[in-house]
């Protein structure tokens, strides 16, 4: 009897095991329904290779909406980074495989992307998303899976120590913010008081109350501090209590698409005043938006490319080309995060795993990628330096070295 129910529990498990080889549920795309086509959007070509050979990462990006500047330039800039690793042999002899799903810029939309993928076991770490707020809303998600979450921009604070899979490679908001008022708007512009506009995102009122802190240090008069809702298209009533208040300089803490409809705002109200902004980031966007009205307009960024390194000019040519325009830091940054992700890879030889991403990542040291040194803390985030640009006969110019104000 005991041999029978043996033969009798080998074939039912031998019909389990066939059976979770078959093909699975299709995932669902971003707008609920089953995908049962090609996945969202393949960032790297890996035709003629065996599906089970391939290295499989996620990607998150805001490919439509306000961001989809910095969506586009995630897409166009992590494959480059995947083609090129394919063309020298892959991760250990794997291709790697990215497959770029757009969160439209949403946290919810991207959180609700991450429940998908955390079920897919065949994918072994997201990169992205874009904003603070997205990478947030998904690391619990992320976290409680096991799934590492590697973004290229994420900057605020909270956002790497909120569990042992965060990571992230864009540097700190308060750090930034910080050299913002100090270097730029103390030591550059030499002001000394200031008005500020910031967005009231996670991002945004961290940048702004970072900003505060050292304006109080340094001895900077705030004369009016006011927020936005992202997005915003008429900044007149803002602005109007910004003015009202008589600053020498205005800052903003907004994004691309908000600052150029800003600058656009203070042309049309006639009010002289100079302008700075953090977030702005050398995007070919505020000028293409803006014209004439954002010239002179400085900013702060990790990374500007330097047209007369011969490397630097090869990526940015190759990247116009895929693209279509030119990029800014969030680009560079997604680049060097496939060739991270790719490096913690190959830390697992044959067997890679989630959990041996994670352990990857963490003992990467330092590692010297497009964008400069990148070495993860303790808490999964890094430090890098900032310098100014400035916008000169529409073109961003640099003003600085990655040195001044002593970071």
């Amino acid at each position: 009897m005991k041999k029978w129910l043996s033969i009798v529990l080998a074939l039912a498990l031998c019909l389990t095991a066939l059976a979770g080889c078959g093909p699975k549920t299709p995932p669902e795309t971003t707008d609920g329904s089953k995908d049962t086509q090609a996945p969202p959007s393949q960032a790297s070509g890996t035709e003629g290779a065996p599906a089970a050979s391939e290295l499989k990462f996620a990607v998150l990006a805001p490919i439509t909406g306000n961001y989809a500047e910095f969506g586009k330039a995630f897409e166009v800039a992590t494959k480059m980074a995947a083609d090129e690793i394919n063309a020298e042999g892959g991760v250990n002899g794997r291709p790697i495989s990215l497959t770029v799903y757009d969160t439209k810029g949403d946290a919810t939309e991207s959180a609700d992307i991450a429940r998908q993928l955390v079920g897919q076991d065949d994918i072994m770490g997201v990169i992205g998303d874009f904003s603070s707020t997205a990478c947030m809303a998904d690391a619990p998600i992320f976290g409680d899976a096991g799934m590492v979450l590697l973004s290229p921009t994420a900057s605020h604070s909270d956002f790497t120590p909120m569990n042992d899979y965060m990571f992230s490679i864009m540097g700190r908001t308060d750090d930034e913010s910080r050299f913002f008022i100090s270097s730029l708007v103390k030591d550059y512009k030499g002001a000394d008081n200031i008005g500020i506009i910031y967005t009231n995102s996670d991002w945004g009122n961290q940048c702004n109350s970072s900003m505060m802190d050292q304006a109080a240090k340094d001895g900077l008069t705030v004369v009016a501090d006011e927020p936005y809702t992202e997005g915003e298209i008429d900044f007149t009533n803002v602005l109007n209590k910004v003015k009202n208040q008589n600053p020498e300089l205005l800052v903003l803490i907004m994004q691309t698409v908000d600052c150029a409809n800003a600058l656009n705002a203070i042309a049309q109200m006639g009010w002289d005043i100079d302008t700075v902004c953090q977030g702005a980031s050398a995007s070919q966007q505020v000028i293409e938006l803006a014209g004439e009205n954002a010239e002179g307009l400085c900013s702060t960024t990790s990374f500007f490319i330097d047209e007369n390194v011969p490397r630097e000019k090869e990526w940015l040519d190759k990247f116009v080309a895929g693209a279509g325009f030119t990029p800014t830091v969030h680009a560079a940054v997604a680049y060097d995060a496939v060739y991270i992700m790719a490096e913690a890879a190959k830390s697992c030889g044959d067997n890679v795993t989630r959990e041996g991403i994670r352990e990857g990542l963490a003992n990467l040291g330092e590692y010297i990628g497009f964008t400069g040194p990148i070495e993860f803390d303790e808490t999964g985030a890094i430090f890098r330096k900032v310098l100014i640009v400035q916008i000169e006969n529409g073109t961003y110019v640099r003003r600085t070295d990655y040195n001044y104000g002593n970071q």
